[in-house]
């Protein structure tokens, strides 16, 4: 039996016009599509200038929570804040205070994790870490914790005490804004000289507002691309803000705070923080002890077979025998140091003298004037306008 195939009744005309209307809703269903950008250039998550605000004493301090204030209150910015913890909850009821890394230099936490809590903070999205401030910078700029792009500005402060001359190397907030560098983000580092029992917190607040034009002068002049490149600005507001005699060029001098170290008595009640510390080690050592006793009891299985068995004691590695440990205990404390007779033109003298030294820092030091010449001509430019 032959197969008929049945041929298409309908006209060529006809099919060509139905074909036509089917591509034209095609194309008109096409075209009312939301369009999507290509990348996140095309799109920002962040409409406003965005900052990235950090420092040294912890993520609760009076210096960080007023710049915060500011910027938020000025309402041209958006802000992250990525922080060192301030206070770790040991139970429910009682938590304890970290020491500061204001003095931690330009340490990292390497192999080793640290931990991230969001922390509420109206109007700005929040972090704290428990790592070094130069660990917050190399976090947040990671890409890895913050969903927005690079941000335009990263400031670290406003930390209590002076970060001048040679202070500067041992300062956990200035490495926080070496970092930004380091990383392509132009930074700001801002410290307020804060004199013990003579100022009051209030005074961080005024040391804030006064910040507040030279940080709009550097988020305008980045983004028109007029902003000195490969230098961080090292600020620093005098002890009575408002009465600053206005900002002045700097260099970096030679003053440092005195170190002295003393010997202490140790608490027979260790801090909370130390015994934390005190049950790791003890964690440390039985662990130790477990180790080497599987150790010797495979040991002992592998040679069961044998006539002799020698049976080896465990103890704790690094004691010696019969010999005492002798145990110090000393406390490093940084002095106060009069003012010296020195050139006007010296970070310290500035700030004694009551002006806002703005100190220019580079990572190289081999185009100093080129670069002291640049940031002189912006400041002039951006604050005079």
């Amino acid at each position: 039996m032959a197969t008929s195939v049945k041929k298409n009744s309908l006209p060529p005309s006809l099919i060509s016009s139905l074909n036509q209307v089917l591509i034209s809703r095609q194309r008109t269903n096409s075209s009312s599509l939301p369009s999507h950008p290509r990348n996140a250039e095309e799109r920002p998550d962040c409409p406003k200038p965005l900052l990235l605000i950090t420092n040294g004493e912890g993520i609760d301090s009076p210096g960080l929570t007023f710049l915060v204030q500011a910027l938020l209150s000025d309402g041209r910015f958006t802000l992250h804040v990525c922080a060192p913890q301030s206070s770790v909850p040991i139970s429910t009821y009682i938590s304890f205070q970290l020491k500061d890394k204001s003095l931690a230099g330009h340490s990292v936490t390497a192999r080793e994790t640290v931990e991230v809590c969001s922390v509420e903070m109206s109007g700005a999205t929040a972090f704290e870490v428990s790592g070094t401030p130069v660990d917050c910078v190399s976090l947040a700029l990671s890409g890895a914790l913050f969903s927005c792009s690079k941000p335009v500005l990263v400031i670290s402060g406003i930390n209590r005490g002076s970060s001048r001359g040679s202070n500067m190397f041992y300062s956990g907030a200035v490495a926080a804004a070496r970092e930004a560098l380091i990383c392509g983000v132009p930074s700001l580092y801002l410290s307020y000289n804060w004199k013990a029992d003579v100022r009051c917190e209030s005074d961080l607040k005024n040391a804030a507002n006064v910040c507040l034009p030279i940080i709009s002068a550097a988020v305008r002049d980045i983004e028109k691309e007029n902003f000195p490149g490969g230098v961080l600005l090292n600020i620093e507001i005098p002890s009575c803000p408002l009465a600053n005699k206005g900002f002045k060029l700097t260099r970096q001098s030679l003053w440092r705070s005195p170190l002295s170290w003393k010997a202490v008595i140790a608490n027979r009640r260790p801090a909370a923080g130390q015994y934390l510390s005190n049950q790791q080690s003890l964690g440390i050592k039985l662990a130790q002890l477990s180790r080497d006793a599987s150790a010797a009891g495979a040991a002992r299985r592998l040679n069961s077979h044998r006539t002799n068995v020698e049976i080896e004691s465990i103890g704790i590695a690094g004691k010696s025998n019969g010999q005492p440990t002798m145990k110090k205990y000393f406390r490093l404390e940084l002095l106060e140091k009069e003012t010296e007779d020195a050139d006007d033109d010296l970070d310290f003298k500035a700030v004694e003298d009551g002006y806002v030294a703005v100190t220019p820092l580079s990572l190289s030091s081999t185009d100093e004037s080129k670069i002291k010449t640049e940031v002189s001509s912006w400041i002039s430019d951006a604050l005079g306008r």
